[in-house]
């Protein structure tokens, strides 16, 4: 893509991407230019302050963080940044994603996530909230009036 990257999709390590990967479709289907990244909170936390703290100069307007287990990911860049960060609990084996749901959605004030479902559809969502967001800078981005009067079939 040409231009830079608006949204960025980082998780934790590569097992995360079999859920975020579906976020970055959905993107990809808006044709927003998305970088992917792996930034672990507890294995490269100078990598991920670095990422954060440099992400809005570098043209990234929205953040999807996914992360599974003690899930930290998401908390910790919102902690460096002043941008939009949205948290996808990715499945765990031990608890099924309810410990990565619980680390993500229970911020302390101040340090604000915007948490979405457990799994592929908390990333398909992050990506369609992702689109919002930036649909406030880009009108192109607006749902079309096509789609919102769009004719329910009959039942």
């Amino acid at each position: 893509m040409d231009s830079p990257a608006q949204v960025a999709v980082v998780m934790g390590s590569k097992s995360d991407w079999e859920t975020m990967r579906h976020a970055v479709e959905r993107l990809q289907e808006f044709n927003i230019p998305v970088v992917k990244k792996i930034v672990s909170a507890h294995r490269t936390p100078d990598l991920l302050a670095s990422f954060a703290k440099e992400a809005e100069a570098s043209g990234i307007r929205v953040i999807i963080a996914g992360a599974g287990g003690a899930a930290h990911l998401p908390g910790m860049i919102a902690a460096n940044t002043i941008l939009p960060v949205l948290g996808v609990p990715v499945r765990s084996q031990a608890l099924n994603g309810i410990d990565s749901l619980l680390s993500i959605v229970q911020m302390p004030a101040g340090i604000p996530v915007l948490t979405l479902a457990i799994g592929e559809a908390g990333a398909k969502n992050a990506a369609l909230a992702a689109v919002a967001i930036l649909s406030l800078i880009d009108p192109k981005l607006k749902q079309t009036a096509d789609v919102l009067g769009a004719p329910l079939p009959d039942a």
